[in-house]
């Protein structure tokens, strides 16, 4: 994954309605990139890919089995998907 496909993922995300329409336009338009919707707090240790005023992204890789949140765009195997926090657990720029 590369920063222009990261900066069109975060567009789509933040052109939907809901987070669940986000997840299931980033399905449409990268299949067969795995997107995970998760809760901020449960990522609220990690740091986002790609942030937007009302979503964030994270790089998920996966060793086939288990899944991990990476900083490494080229071991992107997904996307965890997000709403923005609440501003007391987002550690994220504003």
């Amino acid at each position: 994954m590369d920063a222009s496909t990261t900066s069109e993922a975060l567009g789509l995300a933040e052109a939907a309605a809901t987070v669940r329409e986000a997840a299931q336009a980033l399905r449409q338009r990268f299949a067969p990139l795995r997107v995970v919707v998760v809760d901020a707090l449960d990522m609220r240790d990690e740091t986002p890919a790609a942030l937007g005023p009302t979503r964030a992204l994270y790089y998920g890789a996966s060793d086939g089995h288990c899944w991990t949140v990476t900083q490494d765009p080229a071991q992107a195997a997904g996307l965890f998907l997000t709403d923005r926090a609440p501003a007391c657990i987002d550690r994220g720029p504003a």
